[in-house]
């Protein structure tokens, strides 16, 4: 008779793998500590019954917190957790990670991994020494969603809180609390006694329907973010530019506006052979194109719902298979 399919979890450091820092009685508190302290083998060793819900594989990939992740990381792990998924033995991936840039490294893996089983990604907002710490209840829930039949072509996950997102839009909205992770849209579903229940889907391309193949990817293309605030200044637009951007997301007012002071600078962007994709600072909500500029005429990109971060990270994947704003805008409307 077959093995059943393992879970591999893959584990990159973050406050799940934290410790409080300080004399005795600072790892009580959740915001001195020390990230990215506890390897992923002694992680599981801390949650009770784990191993009896899956056969585990553990790794440790990286030993990090999350804020430095590089783009070079991020295709690391992509890569990796690729290769793993197309191994016959593996059913699916739990990849522990610092909750600073989880959902950057979620929608990469989202737009780029050609699988359909399951991807899950889980983290911590309290250290594991802290009171009544997340990270042990977080990562159970992330090995049951990543283990049941029902999660299998559902795009790349996120677990937090009980909850379970799709990666294409979920975000960390607050900072210092465990449901920190939102949704515009809400969660597809929860986890309720070890096991998913999901109340949507995520409708847009991606993992195994998505275009990007990460196998001829590997580097990402310079892609800056500048986000707007009063008394903007050009020059920052133009390090990016001397840096070799080969395309700047302007995080702007509302639904994207770019100050009447900034506009011909601006426009004068594609001349150099620099892409813009204009995006909104606000938490939710469409940027509309033609809307508060001419986007057709500057040959400019505008987001749909996707906030600054992922626009950064779809941008420079699909600076990898065209230059065409046109082609480019198209993406935006599928992913």
């Amino acid at each position: 008779m077959a093995k059943p399919a393992c879970i591999v979890i893959v584990g990159t450091g973050g406050t799940i793998a934290g410790v409080g820092a300080g004399s005795a009685g600072a790892g009580a508190g959740s915001a001195a500590y020390r990230a990215a302290a506890i390897p992923a083998d002694r992680l599981i060793e801390s949650v009770p019954g784990l191993a009896q819900m899956a056969a585990l594989q553990v790794e440790q990939l990286f030993q990090i917190d999350s804020a430095d992740f590089t783009d070079d990381k991020l295709l690391q792990l992509a890569h990796r957790v690729a290769a793993l998924c197309t191994r016959d033995d593996v059913g699916g991936v739990v990849i522990t990670h610092g909750t600073d840039t989880l959902e950057e490294s979620a929608y990469l893996l989202h737009l780029t991994l050609a699988t359909a089983k399951p991807v899950v990604l889980t983290g911590a907002m309290r250290p594991s020494t802290a009171l009544s710490a997340d990270g042990p209840a977080n990562l159970r829930d992330a090995v049951a969603v990543a283990a049941h039949p029902s999660s299998a072509g559902q795009g790349v996950l996120v677990v937090m809180n009980q909850e379970v997102f799709s990666a294409r839009d979920v975000t960390k909205a607050r900072s210092m609390v465990v449901n920190a992770f939102d949704s515009p849209w809400g969660p597809l579903g929860a986890v309720v006694e070890g096991t998913p229940r999901w109340y949507r889907r995520a409708a847009r391309l991606h993992t195994h329907a998505s275009e990007f193949d990460l196998a001829k990817i590997a580097a990402l293309p310079l892609v800056g973010v500048v986000a707007s605030h009063g008394n903007m200044r050009r020059e920052i637009y133009d390090a990016w530019v001397a840096a070799g951007a080969r395309a700047i997301v302007h995080e702007g007012f509302g639904g994207g506006t770019v100050p009447a002071y900034l506009r011909s600078y601006l426009e004068g962007l594609r001349a150099r052979g620099v892409l813009l994709v204009r995006a909104a600072r606000s938490q939710a909500g469409r940027v509309i194109r033609n809307a508060t500029a001419d986007d057709d005429g500057n040959g400019w990109v505008t987001v749909d719902d996707q906030n600054a971060p992922r626009a950064r990270l779809l941008t420079a994947l699909a600076l990898t298979r065209t230059t065409e704003p046109a082609e480019i805008q198209q993406m935006f409307w599928h992913y």
